[in-house]
């Protein structure tokens, strides 16, 4: 599998330029110029076939002949020591939890692989590289838990003030460790903008190696990819009739990567979402996206601090507009439909659902015409800890959710103790300082 730019489908690079080179130079992000067909290999799996297997299977197929099987192995093996869940809740509901990992994050699924990816091609090629990145704390944290004790990757996380969570003492670069958090004295969006003007200066980013963790990198992206083909390995004895994964919007990426699979030939037939102002539904009932009235050429670039991945959802869309229409079933959710759907989750299958969850419920219930069928299966993709939504589902259902160690110590705030960062050109001193 090769991957080019939305915006440039002349550009061909492999899997790894693509990964530790992320972001295109035409301001576009990448993505698979084509699928190779795994339906044989998808129907041989099982209920015993493990994530890990399937994430190395994938792997293999998305490098090509970069890498033998055996280090593509490695890499999934080394990236998964946890795997999702998938629960029965009737005869025609599944739950995917992938919240099963070691932040309660489902982001960690694609931080843990690329780090792995990375950290097995820098290694090769003997070079360092660095993750520069914004975070309100999930996604320090779970970079900060993956990249310990590697030798090639650091990372220099930009935090909004006092939003420092998860990391240990252990992890400062000034403390032997990989990774150099710093605070700015302001927003979230403040932190954004000075990510963006460090990868705006492309000399500067190529010369260091510069990175992100977040989904604007491919490597992160596919990963997530591997939570369809793991699912089916569990229902494919069990279901005869049609499958729809219900999910959350976020980035898109879910939904960029879910359609990714169906490339790959995987059964399924459809994902449900909740209408955003970038996804709607048109007034025959199907899916329409707004952006793609303004050409990709006349856009600013992608963004490499805030990533969306709707881009790359175009992009899939205007190769095969069919897709559109047959594929994504978006549906209006008001904010009472998703309350209901929080209660009858708890009462019907006692499921402690987050917003998120019960938004993509809601949205399944109002496309009741798409999955009348008494055949047809509903598997709603649950991506992080309920505990970590734990006062919107007691407001709704009057029960907390539990909150497990591992969501505690991730949620743990770290006083740094250490001046703000104030411009750009002090984060490019410390970047330089951690190369």
């Amino acid at each position: 599998m090769d991957f080019v730019s939305t915006r440039n489908k002349n550009l061909t690079v492999n899997f790894e330029k693509a990964v530790i080179n992320c972001l295109p130079e035409d301001g576009g992000l990448y993505v698979p110029h084509s699928s190779p067909d795994l339906r044989k290999w998808i129907l041989y799996t099982g209920e015993t076939t493990t994530f890990a297997s399937i994430a190395g299977t994938l792997t293999n197929a998305c490098v090509n002949d970069e890498f033998s099987p055996v280090i593509c192995e490695t890499i999934a093996t080394k990236a998964f020591p946890f795997e999702p869940v998938l629960k029965r809740l009737d005869s025609n509901l599944f739950a995917l939890e992938l919240f099963n990992t070691p932040t309660g994050s489902h982001k960690d699924f694609g931080i843990s692989y690329i780090v792995s990816c990375l950290e097995t091609i820098l290694t090769m090629k003997d070079q360092n590289a660095v993750f520069l990145d914004a975070s309100i704390g999930e996604l320090g944290c779970s970079l900060a838990r993956a990249i310990r004790g590697k030798k090639h990757l650091k990372a220099v996380l930009v935090y909004p003030k006092g939003m420092v969570r998860g990391l240990n003492d252990e992890d400062f670069v000034w403390n032997g460790g990989n990774v150099y958090p710093v605070e700015v004295d302001g927003t979230e969006n403040d932190c954004h903008e000075l990510v963006r003007k460090i990868f705006n200066d492309t000399a500067f980013s190529a010369a260091h190696n510069l990175t992100v963790a977040n989904t604007a990198n491919i490597g992160r992206l596919l990963p997530q990819m591997f939570f369809y083909p793991f699912a089916f390995s569990r229902l494919k004895k069990t279901v005869s009739g049609d499958i729809f994964y219900a999910m959350s919007t976020g980035n898109y990426s879910n939904l960029t990567a879910g359609l990714y699979t169906w490339k790959l030939s995987l059964p399924l037939s459809g994902f449900i979402c909740p209408a955003t102002d970038e996804i709607k539904v048109s007034p025959s009932g199907e899916c329409e996206i707004m952006d793609s009235m303004v050409d990709f050429l006349n856009r600013g670039k992608a963004d490499p601090a805030s990533p969306s991945n709707l881009e790359r959802l175009e992009d899939i869309f205007h190769r095969n507009s069919l897709m559109l229409k047959n594929l994504v079933y978006p549906a209006e959710v008001s904010a009472e439909q998703k309350s209901e759907a929080c209660r009858e989750l708890y009462m019907r299958y006692n499921i402690s659902a987050d917003s998120h969850t019960s938004s993509a419920w809601a949205a399944a219930k109002s496309r009741h015409e798409v999955i009348d069928d008494e055949d047809e299966t509903v598997v709603l993709v649950m991506r992080d800890h309920p505990a970590l939504d734990s006062g919107w589902i007691k407001h709704n259902t009057g029960f907390a959710p539990e909150m497990p160690q591992n969501v505690r110590d991730a949620l743990k705030p770290v006083n740094l103790n250490r001046k703000f960062l104030a411009d750009a050109d002090e984060l490019r001193k410390i970047i330089e300082s951690v190369c």
